[in-house]
């Protein structure tokens, strides 16, 4: 009988003990949940109406995410951020980019707008006839390439070959003139490159037709980047490469100023006599035929001015210091149109 009692009395001891663990177990939980809770639903500092832009490199863990953010006052850097945010099943979804969020929002808002936000997108514009030590520049100005890398990548011959551009002295020429819409999603230099050259041959193969003369697509190209650089009036473009065919017909040198320039390295000021006269792979006063490679990157106006000449008579043409040009049919002709304008020059 008494061992009945004893075995009766540990038998509710067991019990009383399960359930203390399980009460115990309970709270723990329940004060586990409400740890969690608070730090999901308190906002930080600041009004919603305020935003504050971060940048959210690629490849970076949920926990770096929360160290940016916490650096920019948005959320606190907690253990918890990481597994609200697989909590809600939105961890992978986070984006890499540059972001204006709001402030005043709980970690759970901030993790939803992170995860649906559109990436700040910034306009670089590349204007028609710079040269790829000009654009290295544009792009430098806003910290999206180190410019010296840019102009090495635009030369490597390993990287023009994967291009299927191995042929070729560089890209110049191939970087498409045009406003690029940019997000700070880790670019790299090549990315801006390839990007360009993309553009180009989606623009060219739209306006591609069989060329005046036989030219082939790269002489085309060499021609719309001297007419690029000889004028800015678009509606003379198509007369002055006219001009140029008809000189190449004619077997004339095309004595263009521009391609002396590009083939003189780091010129800047006034061509000289001396200049002219000293032969390179550029110079047209020394060549009779195009230079060997193109001097600047032309725009589709260019390409179209040269695949659709304006037919003249026109061998020369002379600056009239007003953005125009006045053309002429004979050398006796041009060098008086030369000594007018170059004698009004002189006068301004």
């Amino acid at each position: 009988m008494t061992t009945e009692i004893q075995n009766s009395s540990g038998c509710c001891s067991g019990k009383r003990i399960i359930l203390v663990m399980v009460l115990c177990c309970f709270m723990a939980a329940l004060g586990l949940a409400g740890w969690f809770v608070q730090f999901a639903s308190q906002a930080a500092d600041g009004e919603k109406t305020e935003t504050v832009t971060v940048i959210i490199p690629l490849g970076v863990s949920v926990k770096e995410i929360n160290s940016i953010l916490a650096d920019a006052g948005l959320v606190p850097d907690d253990i918890r951020f990481p597994l609200l945010a697989r909590y809600l099943g939105i961890a992978s979804k986070l984006q890499a980019g540059e972001f204006a969020l709001h402030r005043g929002q709980t970690p759970q808002e901030i993790l939803k707008e992170l995860a649906s936000a559109k990436a700040i997108q910034h306009a670089i514009t590349i204007r028609e006839g710079l040269t790829i030590t000009q654009i290295a520049e544009v792009f430098a100005e806003d910290g999206w390439c180190d410019p010296d890398e840019f102009i090495r990548l635009a030369r490597d011959p390993v990287f023009l070959k994967s291009l299927g551009l191995e042929s070729r002295r560089s890209l110049e020429g191939y970087l498409y003139p045009d406003t690029y819409y940019l997000t700070r999603k880790g670019q790299t230099t090549s990315d801006l490159l390839r990007m360009q050259v993309r553009h180009f041959f989606e623009v060219w193969e739209s306006i591609k037709v069989p060329a005046p003369m036989g030219l082939t697509d790269y002489e085309v190209l060499i021609l719309a980047s001297m007419v690029e650089k000889e004028t800015a009036k678009a509606s003379e473009r198509p007369l002055i490469a006219g001009v140029f065919l008809n000189r190449l017909k004619k077997g004339m040198r095309m004595q263009s100023d521009p391609t002396v320039m590009y083939g003189i390295e780091g010129f800047s000021g006034k061509l000289s006599r001396r200049d002219l006269r000293t032969p390179t792979p550029y110079n047209t006063y020394t060549l009779k035929r195009l230079p060997v490679a193109p001097i600047s990157n032309p725009g589709k106006a260019a390409l179209l001015a040269v695949l659709h000449p304006e037919e003249s008579s026109f061998l020369y043409f002379v600056s009239k210091n007003d953005g125009s040009h006045y053309f002429s049919k004979s050398l006796r002709e041009h060098n008086r149109a030369v000594y007018k304008y170059q004698r009004s020059r002189k006068r301004k």
